[in-house]
């Protein structure tokens, strides 16, 4: 009997602290999401269920390929529900050249990773700026990244950084 009559105390003290908002018009309003809250005071047991380990089935991690390649993936990859197959690279037909969007993504994926610690795979001569040390790599062509192409069929193609043409777009407008 106690205890139902505490909880009760407790919620009508909980409605009471509960801030008010004003709205853009200075409209007083209150917010009600008193009973997700009080399933929660009610239940604080929030049980011991360990979390399920599939055993046997491994899953591919998002960017990453079979063999564990960073794989970037450009263009639309809504054709990868039709599930289809890789070109070879002597059938490729997309141009060799980088485009400015993979270029954004490679040089942003590349910093990110050298912003958290990932080993430099260039000699470094005074850069600091991860963006500038990803930006170098790329220039040497360094960068251990695959860009992957999807085709509207389903299929995709695979192009390595390093066989990929490069045009570094300060050059072209002479800075």
């Amino acid at each position: 009997m106690n205890a139902t009559k505490t909880r009760i105390a407790k919620k009508k003290k909980k409605k009471k602290k509960k801030t008010s908002t004003t709205s853009t018009r200075g409209d007083r309003q209150r917010d009600d999401d008193d009973d997700d809250d009080d399933a929660m005071d009610e239940d604080d047991d929030y049980g011991d269920d360990e979390p399920e380990i599939n055993a046997g089935h491994q899953e591919e991690d998002e960017g990453m390929d079979v063999d564990g390649e960073n794989i970037i993936a450009s263009g639309d990859a809504a054709g990868q529900e039709k599930r289809g197959k890789a070109v070879p690279k002597d059938q490729r037909t997309t141009t060799p050249y980088m485009t400015k969007y993979e270029r954004a993504r490679i040089l942003g994926t590349r910093a990110l990773q050298i912003s958290m610690n990932a080993p430099v795979l260039v000699q470094l001569e005074g850069e600091t700026d991860p963006l500038d040390i990803a930006n170098k790599e790329l220039r040497e062509k360094r960068v251990p990244f695959t860009v992957r192409r999807f085709m509207p069929d389903g299929s995709w193609e695979d192009w390595g950084v390093d066989e990929l043409i490069v045009e570094d777009p300060d050059r072209r407008r002479g800075l």
